[in-house]
């Protein structure tokens, strides 16, 4: 749901602007690739941990399991959705109008979409089916319930704004994975004191995080007056 008041609110190079409307129907590739790039993290889940006396694998005989995975993930806030949608209009000529529609068409897919990228190190490369991602405030405890998990939408990687502009590395497998912002008690899931948001993944019983500062955009989009 867009915010009622009719704008998204930016962080760019540490410095927070509003954004107006269709106002980003006018943002500079630069400014783009800024926005973007603030959206993107890396991370790792697992080690390659040895028993010194021995040289002993931890894995032991599962060795048909990575040792562990490289982690990226680009979180697609508001204002990320209408950067790649922007990016979109200045590669392909697009109007204003299809620039919108494919705005519409992402933001369709649920409250926010996480585009996770993990590459196994070694083993097998398969990734297991049942691996899990959840967002949650930084070093919330569990017991707290101040998470949300995702879920995987393979179809998503048809919609156009929400692709990472930067080159792919084919490496790395490609998830989108759509989370509320809600937790299932209905609170929001970033509080007023809330500064970092983690993703944290789980392969296996191993798990790994990429953080980011909590979007100014994602704060605006849980204003009581905009939550739907």
């Amino acid at each position: 749901m867009r915010p009622s008041v009719g704008f998204a609110v930016v962080a760019l190079a540490g410095a927070t602007v509003l954004a107006r409307g269709d106002e980003y129907l006018r943002w500079n590739a630069a400014r783009v690739s800024a926005i973007v790039s603030a959206a993107h993290g890396d991370g790792k889940v697992g080690s390659r941990k040895l028993f010194f006396w021995t040289g002993l694998d931890t894995r032991l005989l599962k060795t048909e399991r990575a040792m562990n995975y490289k982690l990226r993930a680009t979180w697609f806030t508001p204002d990320v959705v209408r950067a790649s949608a922007r990016w979109a209009q200045l590669r392909s000529r697009l109007s204003d109008g299809q620039t919108q529609q494919l705005v519409e068409e992402a933001e369709r897919a649920g409250d926010t979409v996480v585009v996770v990228d993990i590459d196994p190190n070694e083993g097998s490369g398969v990734i297991p089916t049942d691996w899990e991602a959840f967002i949650r405030p930084k070093d919330a405890p569990q017991e707290s319930g101040q998470f949300v998990r995702g879920t995987v939408v393979d179809e998503l990687r048809k919609v156009r704004a929400l692709q990472p502009i930067a080159q792919r590395n084919y490496d790395y497998d490609r998830f989108w994975v759509v989370f509320p912002l809600k937790t299932d008690e209905g609170r929001p899931i970033f509080g007023p004191a809330d500064s970092q948001a983690e993703l944290l993944v789980r392969i296996y019983n191993r798990e790994g995080s990429v953080d980011w500062p909590v979007p100014a955009d994602i704060r605006a989009k849980l204003a009581p007056e905009n939550r739907p």
